[in-house]
């Protein structure tokens, strides 16, 4: 410990990083009952917290080995702290990315005078490439997080809040990848001030440290989401690992839509937009309010950080209302007859209608896909399917169904009669050309495409999906196949949604 809290005092970060400011956030400490503060590493020059870390290491190389040149393998935030270390310090940088990665994060890193070089499409073969690069051109690797000397540049951070706030701090909330940013942040914090909680905070759907403290070792995730892809991590760093064990009090996961959410909140009161880890500290936060339901205390969020594709703010926008419980999906199945979307709405009250999907479906019923405004959250939907149920109508909540969110609510009516052998996946698919060709070529074994819906959230990876005609005996072959093809994916054949809106199955 004391040799950690030796690097982070000595760190180099201050020539190319500031000392970013410690903000109140004035709305949300009124709406939490907590005076709730925002280290505001989106201020950095590269937009995120990474150039500390990154050019912490850098400048403790030898000459000799920063005259060879430094590589990293990064689809985004370390590729700009590398660049821009390694331009800072006079040194040669070759950043490998995926093919997937977006043009504008190429260009800043091209704009910082790193050498990119293209490969593969997954962060997992581009670190391949690279460390296969470093051997074969006597480079040296910057890892992203599992460095002492990059734990040391990030504990700078722990460093200057308790500096700007000698006073009590209930907790600190850190957005968890691979580790190193809650790896240096706990150690020089709980170094000095033991009694300060540090929580960590990860997607649900790419909760590596969560799983690796339950299970007591570094777990692998099969695979993981990639809406925040700045902590899409499958596997913590093992010297991250076993700091976060010693240091850490817990990790608190978070949906989509609360990330969506905590975005909202950071720009309500900053007017700047986060990333989705950036704003990761904040759903965390308010996650852990609702829970413990904590008061006057004084609470502490990192933002680290703000390369967002601005494409992917729509996607932000339209699940915020979701995460703060303002919005509810709901399916409902109506009369198909005159004056039942009146009868329908008289049953709901008054209350804002944000969505209505219907199609005529048949003479008797129709199936409507309805987004009502909530004032009062959870219990107040739970108030509005009670009084549906009361009038006869069958109700299903899609507010937690992420198919429905993403795909169903815009292809409402879409049963095909008579259709046979159907199933349903939804599908990751990389955002590069031949993506889809390669899926489709697979389907020379007879399988019909019968549903394909796709739409872009501005991301690496676009979210399809697909119903396919397999019959009963040929699944197993079309498993292997998906398998094979290396997407993620997840069946949906039995989703409920899928059942009332699309299902066209005998």
């Amino acid at each position: 410990m004391h040799d950690y809290i030796k690097k982070i005092l000595t760190a180099r970060v201050y020539d190319v990083a500031i000392e970013s400011p410690l903000d109140v956030m004035n709305r949300l400490s009124r709406r939490l009952n907590n005076r709730v503060l925002l280290k505001r590493e989106d201020l950095q020059p590269v937009f995120s917290f990474k150039l500390r870390g990154a050019y912490n290491k850098i400048a403790s190389l030898p000459r000799e080995l920063l005259e060879k040149g430094v590589i990293c393998a990064s689809a985004g935030n370390h590729a700009q702290g590398v660049a821009l270390a390694a331009q800072r310090l006079g040194a040669k940088a070759t950043i490998v990315m995926p093919r997937t990665t977006p043009a504008i994060k190429i260009q800043a890193v091209r704009d910082r005078g790193g050498k990119i070089v293209l490969f593969g499409d997954t962060y997992d073969e581009a670190y391949q490439h690279a460390r296969q690069l470093e051997a074969e051109k006597e480079l040296t690797f910057i890892h992203p997080y599992d460095d002492p000397d990059v734990i040391a540049g990030n504990g700078t951070i722990g460093m200057e809040i308790l500096r700007q706030h000698p006073d009590p701090i209930e907790a600190i909330f850190v957005a968890v990848g691979g580790g190193g940013l809650i790896a240096g942040v706990a150690t020089y914090v709980k170094f000095l001030r033991p009694d300060i909680k540090i929580i960590g905070v990860e997607p649900d759907d790419a909760a590596s440290m969560y799983e690796a403290l339950k299970q007591g070792y570094r777990v692998t995730l099969d695979q993981v989401g990639i809406f925040a892809d700045g902590v899409a991590v499958r596997q913590v760093g093992e010297e991250t690992f076993r700091l976060a064990r010693q240091l850490v009090d817990e990790v608190i996961v978070v949906s989509i839509d609360e990330i969506c959410a905590a975005t909202k909140d950071i720009f309500d009161d900053t007017r700047s937009i986060a990333e989705p880890a950036g704003a990761l500290g904040v759903a965390g936060l308010k996650k852990y309010v609702e829970r413990t339901g904590v008061a006057g205390a004084q609470l502490i969020a990192l933002n680290c950080g703000a390369n967002i594709n601005f494409d992917r703010l729509r996607h932000v926008a339209e699940r915020a209302e979701l995460g703060e419980r303002r919005e509810a999906l709901l399916a409902v199945t109506i009369p198909e007859q005159p004056g039942s979307f009146r009868k329908f709405c008289q049953a709901i009250g008054r209350r804002s209608i944000t969505e209505f999907n219907y199609r005529y479906a048949d003479s008797r019923q129709a199936q409507v896909f309805a987004g009502i405004q909530l004032s009062e959250g959870e219990e107040e939907k739970n108030r509005i399917i009670d009084a549906l149920r009361e009038h006869g109508y069958p109700v299903i909540d899609m507010s937690d169904n992420e198919m429905a969110k993403l795909h169903v609510r815009y292809m409402v009516g879409g049963h095909a009669p008579g259709l046979r052998d159907e199933i349903l996946y939804r599908f990751q698919f990389p955002e590069r050309p031949g993506a889809l060709l390669k899926f489709l070529t697979g389907m020379a074994h007879g399988w019909n495409i019968s549903l394909f819906h796709y739409r872009n959230h501005g991301s690496d990876y676009g979210r399809v999906l697909v119903g396919v005609q397999v019959p009963e005996a040929e699944r197993p072959k079309f498993l292997e196949y998906i398998r094979q093809l290396g997407y993620p994916f997840c069946e949906e054949t039995e989703n409920p949604v899928y059942r009332l809106f699309l299902d066209g199955r005998n």
